[in-house]
């Protein structure tokens, strides 16, 4: 592994790894009230271009870091909709 990859593996594990705690609370406590639903879509459709963008460069940190991202944050973009009008 090269030095660019083992950056790109650094930044992805931190990054991936900040957005986790948060994730895990809200999975936890199903509390999404303070959730945007805007900001979320959004979000959630800029990790799976990055996903894809990753798969197209086949940039393995970039693919790795934003399949786990667009997993946890579509999960919480579910909940939010599904909780939505309780």
């Amino acid at each position: 592994m090269n030095l660019i990859d083992t950056l790109g593996y650094a930044a992805a594990t931190l990054t991936t790894a900040s957005f986790v705690p948060q994730a895990w609370l809200t999975f936890r406590t199903r509390d999404v009230s303070g959730i945007s639903l805007a900001m979320y879509s959004v979000f959630t459709a800029g990790i799976a271009l990055w996903l894809l963008y990753g798969v197209v460069l086949r940039a393995w940190p970039i693919v790795i870091a934003n399949a786990v991202t667009l997993a946890l944050a579509a999960g919480i973009l579910s909940m939010k909709l599904r909780l939505m009008n309780r």
